[in-house]
């Protein structure tokens, strides 16, 4: 793949999430060569044995033996500590209290195979960089890919890939947007602040503007109400494309990425998602010369559709610590 070291061999990635996994196999090359979904084993036992278990499978499916597989790399909700290979709070997956040492514990289960655990949202990005070189849209003018990805789903975050490597910050709060405030005089958000950008943007806000009324997510039953000409639905579409294009603009505004990628639950809509955000981008821009100038509603992509971007970063992940085993240059997305 151009503009990537190959890896010393297949690399398995995991992205688990409260009820399933998804494993991806990534060749040499950086290529997604076999993918699978199991159920999520809940609790720290059945983490790490689910684990074991997708990467013995994902690794079956492309006809690799385990001991041929390079490295594994795992996406994990709740706190993440990439260098102990530690997860505390993961509390969807049942596990709370003590941290749990997942890298240690999996490499045990895989005979000694090196593995690294990232946060999800942290995968994802990765997972968008890594599609996006293999597309051909490195960021003009850098030694790698730039791109913020943005998370709709009951919160709201972004995750930053800078000139190819991940950004997290000092604190591992780097791309934590959605805790932004925006209206010093808005409701109380879980953070304690008021009005911050999450309670506007999120999977969650769009619930708040328009109520599910047959069971299906309230995106999908907001967008086809607004299509349908539904009275209020149109105005509650585009106060939500509004949101999602104040945190576009925020991340453009600070680290002046060529592309954010929308990724979650919410982006799941699709084109009618983008086309919204992007004509409330260009709204915003026909006032401003100076937003005008940054072709925002041109920076912004969805997540590819039927990719698991997630586990495609924590195979980029497995990439890494199996660079890092074998004494190679750390690999640039």
């Amino acid at each position: 793949m151009t503009g990537t070291l190959p890896a010393p061999g297949p690399t398995a990635g995991l992205d688990i999430g409260g009820t399933k996994t998804l494993a991806v196999l990534l060749d040499a090359d950086g290529e997604v060569v076999a993918r699978t979904r199991l159920v999520t084993e809940r609790g720290p036992r059945g983490v790490v044995a689910g684990a074991a278990r997708a990467v013995r499978g994902v690794a079956l499916r492309a006809g690799v033996p385990i001991e041929d597989v390079a490295g594994v790399g795992v996406g994990m909700p709740g706190l993440v500590d990439p260098v102990a290979g530690t997860v505390r709070h993961a509390v969807n997956v049942g596990v709370d209290g003590a941290a749990l040492p997942l890298a240690q514990l999996l490499a045990d289960e895989l005979g000694g195979v090196p593995v690294g655990v990232e946060n999800d949202l942290n995968a994802a990005a990765l997972g968008a960089a890594h599609l996006a070189l293999a597309a051909g849209e490195e960021g003009a003018g850098h030694g790698g890919v730039d791109l913020a990805f943005l998370a709709l789903g009951t919160g709201l975050a972004a995750g930053l890939v800078l000139d190819g490597r991940l950004r997290r910050g000092v604190g591992g709060a780097a791309g934590e947007i959605g805790h932004v405030p925006v209206d010093p005089a808005g409701p109380v958000c879980p953070c304690g602040q008021r009005g911050c950008l999450e309670l506007y943007a999120s999977g969650s806000a769009v619930a708040a503007l328009w109520p599910a009324r047959t069971g299906r997510p309230a995106p999908v039953e907001l967008f086809e109400a607004a299509a349908a000409g539904e009275p209020g639905a149109r105005e509650a579409r585009d106060r939500y494309a509004s949101a999602v294009a104040a945190a576009v603009r925020m991340l453009v505004l600070t680290v002046d990425v060529p592309r954010v990628v929308l990724g979650g639950g919410v982006a799941k809509l699709g084109d009618p998602l983008l086309v919204a955000v992007r004509e409330a981008l260009e709204r915003e821009s026909a006032s401003s010369a100076f937003l005008a100038s940054l072709h925002l509603s041109d920076r912004v992509r969805l997540a590819p559709v039927g990719v698991p971007v997630g586990a495609v970063g924590a195979a980029v992940v497995g990439r890494q610590v199996a660079a890092v085993r074998g004494d190679a240059p750390a690999i640039t997305i």
